[in-house]
């Protein structure tokens, strides 16, 4: 088990072209959102902006549209196409796509999720109902073509690992062990969370603290995650930078709110200066 130090972190976040430009730094993908959860891909979207990515698509049903393109202030937001081969085009041309934040519970959702794990090539970020609507058709994990990182909490990760309850002993090795049976980079979240890799690499989080028990925190991170990937770092080495920095960045936003009265939203403020101790 590695410890993600800062030490680690500065190792691990993949090196910024100060003559690069927009198509330089990744053009990633957010799926999600629905009506009753508008913030959920707003909040993954505009944490890929924070995290470094060039260009980044979210992608939203046409209900909500409206609403999630108002909050995005960086990010570019669009209704989703009706046509699944559009729909399929749009996300292959970018170089990583999250599927799941807020994107709700449904029948043509658990049909949606697991032909886009199918079809897509790409490295895909699983997180929330993502993950909820794969939990029935675990053989297209085996089946993918390309990288998949999934996200859950211990709630989520119970509904993928049946043998798993929250709250047990032995999160490392249940991590461990589901990496490497579907081949999926494994981000089981939680205070201490762990990152686990399909090769047996293991890696353990201590930033962050109770200010991020709060719905948005989950989503930020899941942007944070694919804004690494499309940068071109490896996904488990961007998963484990990721943490570290999420969870910095709560740290800081609890050092200056306090726990109780923080939000996803000061979270999402403190991204730079959790980059700048990187940089330091």
């Amino acid at each position: 088990m590695t410890p993600i130090t800062r030490q680690l972190a500065r190792a691990l976040l993949p090196p910024r072209d100060r003559l690069g430009h927009k198509g330089t730094f990744g053009r990633v993908y957010v799926l999600g959102g629905c009506t009753g959860y508008t913030g959920a891909p707003v909040y993954a979207g505009e944490s890929a902006v924070r995290t470094g990515s060039g260009l980044v698509f979210v992608g939203v049903p046409g209900e909500i549209y409206p609403i999630a393109a108002a909050r995005c202030e960086a990010a570019m937001v669009h209704p989703l196409p009706r046509d699944y081969a559009a729909l399929l085009d749009r996300i292959q041309a970018c170089d990583a796509a999250l599927i799941g934040p807020g994107l709700g519970r449904s029948r043509e959702i658990e049909k949606l999720v697991p032909a886009l794990l199918r079809d897509l090539t790409l490295p895909v970020v699983l997180d929330a109902d993502g993950i909820n609507a794969v939990s029935a058709h675990m053989h297209v994990l085996d089946e993918r073509r390309g990288v998949t990182v999934v996200t859950p909490h211990e709630g989520e990760f119970a509904r993928l690992e049946r043998n798993f309850h929250p709250g047990q002993s032995g999160r490392e090795q249940a991590a461990s062990a589901f990496a490497r049976r579907y081949g999926c980079v494994t981000v089981l979240k939680g205070p201490g969370t762990i990152v686990a890799a399909p090769d047996g690499r293991t890696f353990r989080n201590a930033t962050g603290g109770s200010g991020l028990a709060k719905g948005g925190s989950g989503d930020i991170l899941a942007g944070m995650v694919l804004s690494l990937i499309g940068q071109g770092a490896e996904p488990a080495e961007a998963a484990a930078c990721a943490v570290w920095l999420h969870g910095r960045a709560g740290d800081l936003a609890e050092e200056a709110l306090t726990a109780y009265a923080m939000t996803p939203l000061d979270l999402l403020g403190r991204l730079p200066a959790a980059f700048k101790e990187l940089e330091e």
